[in-house]
């Protein structure tokens, strides 16, 4: 199982980012992943890497959409092949 952190955030529209961050978000809902968005970020759970490069576009792409001219994507990818990690099992680790 993958666990992937996405942060998407347009450049020069105003100082609030949640309408954006709405889009986004609204974008994963379509796609049936298992996701939880925190303060600063979204992380999820994708069985694959085609599957995430794909859904992380789709979600850039909506943004972009929303009439912005420039958006900076952050993506970081926990690839675990020795177990099957998720979302609830990393957090339970470190409580």
């Amino acid at each position: 199982m993958i666990i992937a952190q996405l942060s998407i955030a347009p450049v020069g529209k105003s100082v609030s980012l949640s309408r954006y961050v709405k889009i986004a978000i609204e974008t994963l809902k379509k796609e049936n992943i298992k996701f939880e968005t925190n303060a600063m970020a979204t992380v999820f759970e994708i069985e694959d890497l085609d599957t995430l490069f794909n859904i992380v576009q789709k979600a850039h792409t909506s943004v972009l959409a929303s009439g912005v001219e420039r958006v900076i994507t952050e993506l970081k990818i926990d690839d675990r092949r020795d177990k099957n990690a998720t979302i609830k099992t990393k957090l339970k680790s470190v409580q």
